[in-house]
């Protein structure tokens, strides 16, 4: 992933692409959003880059609703597993400093804040498993109430026997199968 937060009128133009296929094939997700308009704000946004780092990373970046209040197109991660780029990471700085021995390549708060994108919430995990089947076999860090945090826990979610589960694991734990999710909005 490039370190400058800009891209190219090419990468734009690919980006643009992509997500208009993704767009179309996914319909069910946006329903009563029209691509020109979604394209026609994409096009003026700073936040492109955002978008391409969450498609660079796995993340498979969708439409997932309209904020009427604000004029924002709402994006989730939507990739049938968690982000294979954003896996095997803690929760946060303080607990990938905790770790005196394999420590793992990142943490989730520093990546998303990264990244442009905020970590999801339950609620918001919760309204990405109505659009469909996520995390079958993975599982992605959530956002972790303070009075959690402050414990030395954080939260993460997945989807099996065709139920959401909520659990808890200690901030400074990681596993190749558990990464994050974010959203965008723009």
């Amino acid at each position: 992933m490039s370190t400058k937060k800009e891209l190219s009128a090419k990468q734009r133009e690919e980006l643009l692409q992509l997500l208009k296929v993704r767009f179309e094939k996914n319909k069910t997700r946006h329903k009563g959003i029209e691509w020109d308009k979604v394209e026609a704000k994409l096009k003026g946004s700073k936040k492109l880059w955002s978008l391409n780092a969450m498609e660079q990373t796995g993340g498979e970046p969708d439409v997932v609703g309209y904020d009427k209040k604000t004029g924002e197109y709402i994006f989730y991660d939507c990739s049938a597993e968690s982000p294979k780029e954003r896996r095997s990471f803690c929760y946060d700085k303080k607990a990938l400093d905790s770790r005196k021995e394999n420590k793992p390549k990142n943490n989730v708060l520093d990546a998303a804040e990264e990244m442009g994108i905020e970590l999801l919430t339950e609620e918001q995990y919760r309204e990405l498993q109505q659009l469909g089947a996520f995390d079958l076999k993975t599982s992605s860090w959530i956002q972790t109430p303070a009075d959690i945090r402050k414990l030395g826990g954080a939260l993460f979610c997945d989807r099996r026997y065709d139920t959401v589960f909520l659990y808890h694991n200690g901030a400074e734990s990681y596993y190749a199968a558990r990464g994050f999710r974010g959203s965008l909005r723009v």
